[in-house]
């Protein structure tokens, strides 16, 4: 859909049209869904669109804020205000509905013109965007177009934030004197092949027969993985069990030159998950664990480990599971310890079946939630994007954040010196992916690693996507190197 660029005297074509209001200051697929909504009520979509005028001050001008709405193709018009008036807008538009987004819900300030709206009979409703954890985009193009279409998002994020292609090689070339510390959950992944043979005559289940099997260390084993294939330096702390399990791991990290900080404990089996796969779908998972916290003895030698290890290193990957290996008084002195030692922190906490909040993680460098931990953190289903992730960083005091949001990318928070809050969107590049089982770890591995050695959040974070894409291409936790991450961004970037 082309989207045309108005002023007030042109308004007249779109009246009882579908009215949204906003700066747009960022698109990110908040904003999507928003509009999206909103799409769906009527004939004709228009956004209003704050004006440079305004008190707040935005990043980017009006004309770069109306070209962003433009590209994105939802909307019929953008029309352009001078500052923020909303009344002038509904005036000049008539609208059949006026859709806002939550936070004008409490807005003393336009809540005159949200009541003449509604004395003409016409409608005010409020929302954020309906929340999903999946796309249906498969359906509306092809995979090439969709490909297309989101490194086209790619290269416009990067075009915003000032970052090319020679800025992130050089990047990926310097992070060879960075040294982090892994800590977290154990867990070894087993993919097993299958060939479907039919349905059972003794019950109504799947029959399959198993033709291989591989194992890959995951969790996160898989993050102090990644961190060492793109050229860091880094050691693993963790506790696994006296098994056969334990020391495959064991093994892989010795063959990946990663430090074994491994303590054992014979109460507890490594952390072992199978999966059933048959042509590349995945049946079922089983997992054989333990999720009680560490006892007093084995904690106290995983703290040993971080007290001996964190003089010599730039900063500590909190990669928790919820499996009992990151207990409170272990958190307490990674905190202690990266105060002492001036540490950066980086915090992902995994709850897709367990029981967590990544809301423990106070004061840290980098969180990287998923909308949906971030929901039940802090037990909110109705805010939009933007006031969620804000309410996050509020609470948690965390520097920085990732918003991961599955098949629609992320959105990277930064913070200034000045304590000023940036964001921007970056799109899921890999449009059919074969596993994302490991996309998250992938993430904070490299979000670790360049912000360890100094980099900057926004570049850091146009490398994560092209890492996390790399990551969801391939069956299993593969470590994704530093040549492969090279090569797949020159591709994307290509003219």
């Amino acid at each position: 859909m082309n989207t045309t660029i108005i002023n007030a005297d042109e308004a007249k074509n779109f009246q009882t049209c579908v009215l949204t209001y906003g700066h747009f200051s960022t698109i990110h697929p908040g904003h999507i869904r928003y509009l999206r909504h909103a799409r769906g009520l009527g004939e004709k979509l228009v956004v209003a669109l704050i004006g440079d005028a305004s008190s707040e001050k935005y990043p980017f001008n009006q004309s770069e804020r109306a070209e962003a709405l433009s590209l994105l193709g939802i909307a019929d018009a953008v029309l352009l205000l001078n500052a923020n008036e909303l009344d002038q807008a509904i005036t000049a538009l008539k609208p059949a509905v006026l859709v806002l987004g939550n936070e004008y819900k409490d807005n003393q300030e336009i809540e005159t013109t949200l009541a003449q709206q509604r004395q003409q009979g016409r409608s005010v409703q409020f929302h954020a965007g309906d929340i999903h954890y999946a796309t249906a985009d498969l359906l509306s193009g092809s995979e090439r177009e969709l490909r297309q279409q989101r490194r086209t998002l790619f290269k416009a994020a990067c075009r915003r934030q000032g970052i090319n292609t020679n800025q992130l090689l050089n990047a990926i070339n310097a992070w060879g004197d960075t040294r982090l510390i892994v800590l977290g959950d154990t867990i070894v992944d087993q993919y097993a092949a299958c060939e479907a043979i039919g349905m059972s005559a003794e019950a109504p289940v799947v029959v399959v027969r198993e033709l291989e099997r591989r194992n890959f260390i995951g969790g996160a084993a898989v993050v102090a993985a990644h961190i060492s294939a793109l050229g860091a330096q880094c050691d693993f702390i963790s506790v696994v069990g006296a098994d056969n399990t334990a020391e495959l791991v064991r093994q892989e990290l010795n063959a990946q030159a990663i430090g074994d900080g491994l303590t054992s404990d014979p109460s507890r089996p490594t952390t072992f998950k199978k999966r059933y796969v048959v042509e590349n779908q995945k049946l079922f998972r089983v997992s054989r664990l333990e999720e009680h916290n560490l006892d007093a003895a084995v904690e106290e030698q995983v703290i040993a480990q971080l007290e001996r290890l964190a003089p010599k290193v730039k900063g500590i990957v909190v990669s928790d599971f919820v499996y009992g290996v990151v207990t409170p008084r272990i958190l307490e002195v990674v905190q202690h310890l990266a105060e002492q030692h001036n540490l950066l922190l980086f915090g992902d906490l995994q709850c897709s079946s367990q029981v967590g909040s990544v809301t423990r993680f106070e004061g840290f460098s980098l969180l990287c939630p998923n909308e949906r931990e971030a929901r039940l953190a802090l037990q909110d289903k109705d805010s939009g994007l933007e006031q969620l992730s804000q309410r996050l960083l509020q609470i948690t005091r965390s520097e920085r954040m990732v918003m991961k949001l599955g098949p629609e990318g992320f959105i990277a928070y930064d913070r200034a010196s000045n304590g000023q809050l940036s964001s921007q969107a970056f799109p899921a590049l890999s449009v059919n992916p074969l596993d994302v089982a490991g996309a998250g770890d992938s993430l904070l591995a490299l979000f670790a690693t360049g912000l360890a050695s100094g980099q900057a959040m926004m570049p850091t974070a146009a490398l994560a996507c092209c890492m996390a894409a790399l990551a969801v291409e391939t069956m299993g936790n593969t470590p994704i190197s530093a040549a492969a991450l090279r090569s797949n961004l020159q591709e994307v970037l290509l003219p």
